[in-house]
């Protein structure tokens, strides 16, 4: 399931970096059964990597309405 951006909005600073971690981790999980050859889904892989593009986001518009 992929994260809408209203979702990631409603998070802290800090909830948002916790989530790029393990979003982070799951990519690297991803990437190693692509290379065993054992990917059951792989439409997931694309699908984090635009989580992760859009968490970065909203962190950098968190960001700069700080400043």
């Amino acid at each position: 399931m992929t994260l809408k951006p209203g979702d990631i909005r409603n998070m802290t600073i800090a909830e948002i970096n916790n989530k790029i971690i393990a979003l982070r981790e799951s990519l690297a999980k991803f990437r190693f059964e692509q290379k065993s050859g054992r990917v059951e889904k792989p439409h997931q892989m694309h699908q984090t990597r635009r989580d992760i593009a859009r968490c970065y986001t909203v962190l950098r518009e968190k960001k700069n309405a700080e400043k």
